[in-house]
This record gives C-alpha cells, sequence and structure tokens, in this order.
C-alpha cells in the first residue's frame, strides 16, 4: 500500500498551491486516469449497502463515464475487499488517516483529483439513498461550464421517498431558504452529497476548501455559500433520493445532527468560514 504526505502536493504539476491542508491519507490502490472527471463515493462502514450501490453504478454503466474513486473514512466492516472493488470497476481506493469526518475524507479526495489533474469532480453517498443514473447528467452539466452541480429531490422530475420528517423541514424550512438569500443562489436541496464542481472553482483562492476548519459537514454548506457568492455557474439537476424503511442509513442524528447543521449553516452565511 503506498501512502501520500500531503505537504507533497506543493510540487505536483496540477495540484492546488495555496491554503493546502490534507489530512494524511493511503493509497490502497490506483489504476490509473482514464476519464476527464472523477466520481469520489465517501464511505465508512456502509456494508451491504454501499455493495449494492457499487451494483447499481455498473448497471448504469456509469464506469464509462468517469473514474470511479472510493474515499474511506476507516471501515471495519469488511465491505471494501480490494479485490472485490478491482472486479467492479472501481478505479481507486484512498483511505484517510488524520482526524474528521466527511469534510476531511472530501478534502483529501479533491486533493487527489486535482493531483491527476481531473477537470471536474462528482461526489455521491455511498449508502445507496442516491439513483445514479443521474450521473450522465452530471457529466452533461460539467461538460457544458456549470462550476456546481446540485442534486435536487425537490425541483420538477425530482422525487424522494421516506426522507425523515425532521429533515424534510430543515432543508425546506430554514437550510435551503436561509443558504438561497445568503448566497443569491435560489437552492432547494442543500444538504445532500450529491453534487459536482468544475476544478477550476476549487483552485480559487478565493474559495480555498483545503483548510483544518472543514473537517465535519461544513464544506458542503461552505461550497454552496462561496460559489454563488463568486459568481461562480450553480445548477439544480432533478434526482431521486429513496431512504429505506425502518432505520435510516445516515450519520447524521435526528436532534444532535440536524442542530450541528444549522449552527454550521449559521457560520456559514455569517462569513466565518471565508478565507
Amino acid at each position: 500500500m503506498a501512502s501520500i504526505d500531503s505537504n507533497r502536493l506543493a510540487s505536483t504539476p496540477g495540484a492546488i498551491s495555496v491554503n493546502r491542508k490534507i489530512p494524511d491519507y493511503r493509497i490502497d490502490f490506483w489504476q490509473q486516469k482514464t476519464s476527464h472527471y472523477c466520481l469520489i463515493i465517501p464511505v465508512i462502514n456502509e456494508g451491504d449497502r454501499i455493495r449494492a450501490f457499487i451494483r447499481r453504478l455498473n448497471q448504469h454503466s456509469v464506469p464509462k463515464l468517469v473514474d470511479i474513486i472510493i474515499v474511506d473514512g476507516g471501515t471495519t466492516d469488511g465491505s471494501l475487499e480490494k479485490d472485490y472493488l478491482l472486479d467492479s470497476n472501481i478505479r481507486g481506493m484512498l483511505t484517510k488517516l488524520g482526524a474528521g469526518k466527511l469534510s476531511a475524507q472530501l478534502r483529501v479526495a479533491y486533493a487527489f483529483a486535482l493531483e491527476h489533474e481531473y477537470a471536474g469532480i462528482i461526489t455521491i453517498d455511498g449508502n445507496n439513498k442516491d439513483d445514479p443514473s443521474a450521473i450522465k447528467d452530471f457529466v452533461e452539466a460539467l461538460d457544458q461550464g456549470y462550476d456546481f452541480v446540485q442534486a435536487s429531490r425537490f425541483v420538477p422530475g425530482g422525487r424522494h421517498n421516506n426522507t425523515p420528517l425532521s429533515r424534510y423541514l430543515a432543508i425546506k424550512l430554514i437550510h435551503a431558504p436561509v443558504l438561497s438569500m445568503a448566497s443569491g443562489f435560489s437552492w432547494t436541496d442543500t444538504t445532500q452529497g450529491f453534487r459536482a464542481y468544475s476544478s477550476r472553482a476549487l483552485i480559487d483562492d478565493r474559495v480555498s476548501p483545503f483548510r483544518d476548519i472543514f473537517i465535519d459537514y461544513e464544506l458542503l454548506a461552505y461550497l454552496s455559500y462561496r460559489l454563488p457568492k463568486l459568481h461562480y455557474r450553480c445548477i439544480e439537476l432533478p434526482t431521486v433520493r429513496d431512504y429505506p424503511e425502518g432505520k435510516v442509513p445516515t450519520k447524521i442524528s435526528a436532534f444532535k445532527g440536524n442542530f450541528a447543521l444549522i449552527k454550521t449553516l449559521a457560520k456559514t452565511c455569517l462569513g466565518a468560514f471565508n478565507p
């Protein structure tokens, strides 16, 4: 297994060059770049859900559209066995070794993608709630010059099932309206990680996503606020998000998690994360 020292990126062609703070990580395997864009899947202990989702990716021929890279936060359930992933058309897997949760994983993945000169990065959760058939629409939007593509279950053509009531109300009544007002872009679905960014947006000094203040879920709200404020081209695309019956597969708790999201939202809209 190879490993990467994040400081090495300073001299790497195509890598970010300012405000770099990237958690230590390991390259579990890497089969080299074959596409213009990559699909990043952050996971931790998703079990059968990630395997079911990988099957769906292959059913929709996603590996022919983008290079699929998994960024693991420390899975211990055996679901990310290397031979299985290689047989399933996964191009690479990274494991975050440093501290932090989702935002730390994303910083690892963004840095790796920029180091390998991908023109755009699509991200999607690994818990099998999102419909991967929409990935081709994200690729087309990036091709058309959009810098930020956000999945939305609430725009015409989108659909959602079994969304927890607390999450639904938090998005519809607080999170999306407040971010829309603060950013100047009319968002409808602001908490989910199915989205895409152009590389030019991520390397902008005025954005600077590679900072240690982004450790939990801050980066999602921040980029939804910051990129429209800087007049990058943004769009929402209709997607389908299905929560299964019974226990909700999420790393965000109903009360504590939603309270943390609102707290992060307030800090974001007050400019606390701006460079």
